[in-house]
Parts: structure tokens; sequence; C-alpha cells
């Protein structure tokens, strides 16, 4: 089970990141952030009365506000990457972030099985082979850094939500949402003209920030219930998704070394649910 969620986890955020990135192409990053965070913590809070999660432990804080801070950085950095790169790029680089929470999972005690050692190689090896063809000119430089710098802060609030939901899932999500849209708040991202975003853009955002929680959600209540390891490798497999969308619907063309890192990184799917 912890496998099969965090797998659908990285199948929602590799729609979001893919439905992000379209609309960061149109409209400032900031304010795509901003407002998807916006529709997010709406539904994270949905949740929550629904639930009566806000009854349960409190054991979420602190972690729910720092993985806030730092996904909501994370995502500005991602979705400029986005707008100024290739999807089929940019995702990948981002998704190395993922090495963050597995060494976190490693050092507090996971011990994966042979296979899926393998599989976890092999999913990143396959993730990594599929950033190869942009490493070059000004314009892929400035991508490629801006998704390695989302892929870190991406990392880091996957760990921390995954401390923060062993208490509570659903308040983790609250707490996190409450802080990333805080926090754009504070800094005058929206302002009267709603930062540049029409009210004819806000389905599409709000669509963004609704998958974006239920990913959160499920990767969550994976890693509670599995290895952060295991469950952080399958999660962060959410590229594969963000570059058949873009070969779908935008046809953007994938070099062979591309092909060769999707092949991989499915196969170590395969491995990683195998072990």
């Amino acid at each position: 089970m912890p496998a099969l969620l965090a797998v659908l986890s990285s199948l929602l955020w590799g729609s979001a990141d893919f439905g992000g990135g379209l609309v960061s192409r149109r409209l400032p990053a900031p304010a795509v952030v901003a407002w998807s965070q916006f529709a997010g913590l709406l539904g994270a809070g949905a949740v929550v009365v629904a639930t009566s999660a806000w009854r349960g432990p409190s054991g979420w804080l602190p972690w729910a506000p720092l993985a806030g801070a730092a996904g909501g950085l994370a995502l500005m950095a991602f979705y400029l990457a986005l707008a100024s790169g290739r999807m089929s790029v940019v995702s990948p680089i981002a998704s190395l972030g993922v090495l963050v929470p597995v060494l976190g999972g490693l050092t507090a005690g996971d011990r994966p099985s042979g296979w899926q050692w393998g599989g976890m190689l092999l999913a990143v090896a396959g993730a990594f082979a599929a950033c190869g063809p942009e490493l070059q000119g000004a314009a892929g430089r400035r991508s490629v850094l801006l998704a390695a710098l989302a892929g870190v802060g991406f990392g880091v609030a996957l760990f921390l939500l995954a401390r923060g939901s062993r208490a509570n899932p659903a308040m983790t999500m609250v707490g996190m949402r409450a802080t990333s849209v805080g926090g754009f708040a504070l800094a005058g991202l929206v302002r009267r003209t709603a930062g540049g975003v029409a009210p004819a853009d806000l389905p599409a955002l709000a669509a963004v920030g609704v998958a974006d929680v239920g990913a959160n959600l499920l990767f969550g209540t994976a890693s509670r219930e599995g290895m952060l390891s295991v469950v952080a490798v399958l999660g962060g497999l959410y590229p594969v998704a963000t570059v058949l969308l873009a070969r779908i619907v935008l046809r953007e063309r994938l070099a062979p070394l591309q092909r060769v890192g999707v092949v991989g990184a499915l196969g170590g799917v395969v491995l990683l649910t195998a072990g």
C-alpha cells in the first residue's frame, strides 16, 4: 500500500507541475505559486474539517511550517525554471532533490532489500539521464540552476513533510500551506491586481494547487506506513508524468537519452514495488 500511495502522489505531482508550467508561461511565476498555494490551503482545510484531523496530535509542529517555507521557495524556483526551459528536462533535474529524504530515511534506520536498492539506483539514474540533453547553452544553464535549487528545496520539504506526517498528515498539509501562503502575502506577491491573474485563470491555478495538496497528503500517508527512503524515490518519479504530458500535449520531442531515462525510472518502480 505505501508503494501505491507514493506512485499515485508522483502522478499527481507530475500533473500539477505540467499545469503549473503551462500557466507560468503566460503569468508571473510568483502569482502562480501564491494562488495555487492558496487553493491548496482551502483544499487541505476542507480535508481537516471533514476528518476532524484538527483534534489529532500536535506533533506536526514545527515540521509543517518549515516544510511550507522550503516548499514555497522551491516552487518559485521550479516554476521560473519551467518558464525558461523545457518541461521534460527541468522536472527530472528537480526530482534529484529526492536524495535528501532518501539519505534522511537511511540515516534514521531504513534497511531496503537488495531489489529495492537496485530499484532506487535505477530510478535515480533514470531521472538523471532524462536531464542530460539541455545542459548546454545560456538558457539551459539558467533553467538547470533554478531546477537544481528547486530540487534541494523540494527534498528538504519532503523530509520535513514526512516527519510532520508521523503525527498528523492532514494538519501537516494545512500548516505547510498556511506558511507558504502567508509568506507570499507578506512579501507583497498578492496585490489588488491579484498578481496579474484574471478570474479566467483561477480554475487552472486551483487545479494545480489541489493536485499538489493531494500529492503531499498521499506522500505523507505513505511515509507513515513505509520506509521513507523507498517512498521518497517512488514519490520523486513525478517527472515521468510531466514528460509524458509534455510529449502528448505540447508535442515535445524526447532525445534518445531522455527516453532511456524514462524507461530506467519505470524499471526502478518495478524493482521497488517488487522488493
